[in-house]
């Protein structure tokens, strides 16, 4: 099995890893630390998400650069870019050291009336580790890179997944022991660089890489910068949506609400994360369909075509938290953390609409068309945050969700489907005309699962499985009968016969 092939399989299973050890790790680790710290820790999560950006999207220049590079099989330029890139991290990770001390001294300041004494001295500890963990990370995952560059997906996707296995193994023995919030950033830590290390190792002594500081290219470093930019102002958008939410709440409200949305976005960054899984596979498609100067209207049909598979998937996981997710935060979290369901519906409900239309983004980046979409969601996102502070001030959790709900619906939705439509050429009523009978599915099932939990009103545990496995049952049976063109039936019934030959 090819590099490619492999790394895609290892991908996927990375991400099913993902979400089984997020599903089995975080109740108890919830449970362990008590309310109250696990909302320090997501607060400090989030001040750790900031801190990430001063990557400046020159993790994916690295990749670029060094494959074309390794193209022309130049050794010396590449030693010499690697040496660019090195030097431009080192100076990143003094950088963070000197933000991160600013963040230290004034931490107390932000926080003094929603934490006490006693959650202000783990946070500053917190935000020390984080800040070594940050300034030694930004020089060594340059290694990381070079290795994709290499096209060496098998090794990346292992050491991925052996991150995301070993870390929840290796804390909750201590937090059965006692310890807290501080050691699972530690341990965290600690894993990371050791994960790092490797990358070193694996560059030096698999990939026989060199690096050389003599000579930088100046121009050359403009250019990558300049390339790295728009991607920079995406992880910017993409950390201001999903990050700020709870810092702002951690400053207005304290560490308790801070919990309960961080619940709510947990929830709703799985979701995302099974949207993502498909679309990044239609890139080259979309590319090759550009260079092969494709119609509109065959990059209409690919949008609904591929809008129709994820909307199968998301509607089905959508409808079943509306009718079964309460129920399942209780028993997942506990009961004091119940509010986080409806947070999570508010914005999951739009939320939905710009991830089954995913493919666009391939679109755009195809077409050359990404820097619209990236201003947009900017002003869109600084907007959010201007909104959601008298907003959470006044209705807590629910105040974040909303602002955020609403510039989902203005930017991703309203602004960027009038945009698809007149200047990117995506037929977007034919579109939705496409998905309208999944729409209908969705709404029956609805209706039906409502009716069976109405039926079914025992709240035992098997009668819980019971109720999710009817309606598991009747989402598809409509599908079968109401979502599915025949096309798509044809597509099934290959597959199923294929099976029985084997």
């Amino acid at each position: 099995m090819s590099q490619l092939k492999a790394g895609a399989v290892l991908s996927y299973l990375s991400i099913f890893i993902s979400i089984i050890v997020s599903l089995l790790y975080t109740p108890i680790m919830i449970r362990l630390l008590g309310q109250s710290e696990y909302g320090l820790y997501a607060m400090i999560g989030s001040v750790s998400a900031y801190l990430s950006i001063m990557d400046l999207g020159l993790g994916n220049a690295i990749v670029r650069y060094v494959a074309r590079n390794r193209a022309i099989g130049d050794k010396d330029s590449e030693a010499k870019l690697n040496g660019m890139f090195l030097f431009l991290y080192s100076i990143i990770g003094v950088f963070t050291i000197l933000i991160g001390a600013i963040i230290y001294n004034t931490i107390e300041n932000i926080f003094r009336a929603s934490l006490n004494s006693s959650e202000l001295e783990k946070a500053k500890i917190m935000i020390i580790i984080i800040i070594i963990n940050f300034a030694l990370s930004f020089p060594l995952s340059i290694f990381g890179s070079i290795m994709q560059a290499y096209e060496r997906f098998v090794v990346i996707k292992i050491i991925g997944i052996v991150r995301t296995i070993f870390n929840p193994l290796i804390t909750l023995p201590f937090l059965f022991l006692g310890y807290g919030a501080i050691m699972i950033v530690l341990i965290n830590t600690i894993v990371n660089l050791i994960c790092l290390l490797y990358n070193v190792y694996y560059s030096f002594y698999h990939l026989k890489i060199k690096i050389n500081f003599m000579h930088l290219d100046v121009k050359l470093m403009k250019e990558v910068l300049g390339y790295s930019f728009f991607i920079f102002i995406n992880i910017i958008v993409d950390k201001i949506y999903w990050q700020t939410d709870q810092m702002i709440l951690g400053v207005v409200q304290g560490t308790t609400l801070v919990a309960v949305y961080a619940i709510a976005m947990n929830f709703i960054a799985l979701y995302m994360q099974v949207s993502n899984a498909f679309s990044g596979l239609f890139l080259p498609k979309a590319s090759i369909m550009v260079a092969k100067n494709a119609s509109n209207q065959e990059f209409s049909s690919l949008m609904a075509k591929f809008g129709r598979i994820q909307s199968m998937i998301l509607l089905l996981i959508l409808s079943g938290f509306i009718l079964f997710g309460q129920r399942f935060i209780e028993l997942w979290a506990g009961i004091n953390y119940s509010e986080a369901y409806k947070y999570v519906l508010i914005i999951l409900i739009p939320l939905t609409i710009p991830l089954i239309q995913n493919l666009g983004l391939s679109i755009l980046q195809a077409k050359n068309l990404y820097t619209f979409r990236t201003i947009t969601y900017l002003l869109i996102a600084i907007i959010n945050i201007i909104v959601t502070i008298p907003l959470a001030l006044k209705f807590g959790g629910y105040g974040a969700a909303i602002s955020t709900a609403v510039s989902v619906i203005v930017g991703h939705i309203i602004i960027m489907n009038i945009y698809y439509h007149r200047k990117v050429g995506i037929d977007i009523t034919y579109f939705w005309k496409q998905l309208s009978p999944l729409l209908i599915v969705f709404l029956i099932s609805l209706v039906l699962g409502y009716v069976v939990n109405l039926l079914l009103v025992n709240d035992t545990i098997l009668i819980y499985i019971l109720k999710i496995t009817i309606f598991i049952i009747i989402y598809f049976a409509l599908m079968w009968f109401i979502g599915l063109n025949k096309y798509e039936k044809e597509l099934i019934q290959n597959v199923i016969n294929k099976y029985r030959k084997h």
